[in-house]
């Protein structure tokens, strides 16, 4: 092949890389992380934020508003990316009724406009009793720029759905049945809620979603479109993601990944969904809790010798630092020169050495509870 056709052939070739590879610059740029296998779960929780509309523009149906992601969360679900290229997905109802830390009784949906990104992690946290490492609020538009990006979806729709919303723009009209959606189509497959399921049936679908979405983008054929899916992801969302954290992400994604979904246990009823915290406890200890981590597990703080306040204190301190079940329970105070810990070895080990005192002891915790730390005089 003479010179000149193959300069030509290699640029044709470079421009055609460079533009695939384009539209995840943005987050390239942004994080630099290259895949690093984490020691452990990496949990990121994912929101979807509903849109508001200028209700007092001259002109019907009312545009959007800019984004500014503090809307109330129509899509909640924790993602727990593991070492061996598992992906495990906890969706939680919308309209699940709990104590929200910071606000008080309501729709966890409320947290995100009540409190930011902040109040909706630590009710997540509360109610799910899992460390979240990192959070995603995303726009109403990364539905349709995913599935966009990722060639639209294949799914089977288990029966008819049509709805229409002028004043929210969402016009849905799916037919039973196999079907390849659209970006329109799959946000109006994943935003329905008007039959008999309401909430309940929204989380069934967004697992079938994410399920046909994940074995696209697996199959060797797709791979082109990944750097699509990155920049959609990117210009449609807000994070707190670190450089470190995305780093674990892609590691813990190189082997996989291998998705398995399931619901938040509770019981639906008169527009709520009551969480049944045994079967939350049970199921989070069965399929996601962490041995290594001590946050996963509950712990108990009992004032035996520390000044008054500590308990109190220490308990924010973890809650803090991630610790999503910590109690403080009574017991008969006595003269104790030194903090112990009693519970798993290896956890009260970890504990002991996060805290910068105590020991592991084999006396027995407090009922129901994990670890049992006894504060004694050392305690700070």
């Amino acid at each position: 092949m003479p010179r000149f056709n193959l300069l030509l052939l290699a640029a044709v070739t470079l421009a055609g890389a460079v533009a695939l590879v384009a539209p995840a610059v943005p987050a390239a740029v942004r994080y630099a992380a290259l895949p690093r296998v984490p020691d452990g779960p990496v949990n990121l929780l994912l929101a979807g934020v509903t849109p508001k509309y200028l209700e007092h523009a001259p002109v019907w149906p009312w545009p959007a508003a800019p984004e500014d992601y503090t809307g109330i969360t129509d899509t909640i679900l924790v993602a727990q990316l593991r070492p061996g290229g598992e992906v495990r997905i906890l969706s939680i109802p919308r309209d699940t009724w709990m104590n929200i830390p910071g606000w008080g009784y309501g729709k966890i949906n409320g947290a995100n406009p009540h409190g930011g990104p902040e109040m909706l992690v630590k009710a997540v946290q509360q109610l799910t009793g899992l460390p979240i490492d990192a959070h995603a609020l995303l726009s109403l538009n990364a539905l349709r720029d995913l599935t966009e990006a990722a060639g639209g979806v294949n799914l089977t729709v288990a029966k008819d759905l049509k709805y229409d919303d002028v004043a929210g723009k969402l016009h849905i009209d799916l037919k039973a049945g196999p079907q390849h959606l659209n970006g329109a189509q799959a946000e109006g497959f994943l935003r329905f809620r008007h039959d008999s399921e309401g909430d309940i049936g929204r989380v069934r679908r967004q697992q079938e979603f994410l399920a046909a979405l994940t074995t696209r983008l697996k199959s060797p054929l797709n791979l082109w479109r990944v750097p699509a899916v990155v920049g959609a992801l990117n210009r449609n969302a807000s994070s707190d993601l670190s450089r470190q954290t995305v780093s674990e992400m892609l590691g813990a994604l190189v082997g996989g990944p291998k998705v398995s979904a399931v619901r938040l246990p509770g019981t639906y009823g008169d527009g709520t969904w009551i969480p049944d915290q045994a079967g939350i406890r049970q199921l989070v200890r069965a399929q996601f809790s962490d041995p290594n981590d001590a946050r996963t597990l509950s712990v108990a703080l009992v004032n035996i010798d520390a000044p008054a306040g500590t308990a109190r204190r220490l308990k924010a301190r973890l809650e803090a630092a991630g610790y999503a079940s910590v109690s403080i329970v009574n017991e008969a105070r006595h003269a104790s020169p030194g903090t112990t810990l009693s519970g798993d070895p290896g956890a009260a080990r970890k504990l002991a050495a996060e805290l910068g005192y105590g020991a592991p002891d084999r006396a027995a915790g407090a009922a129901g509870m994990a670890l049992t730390v006894r504060l004694g005089a050392d305690a700070k």
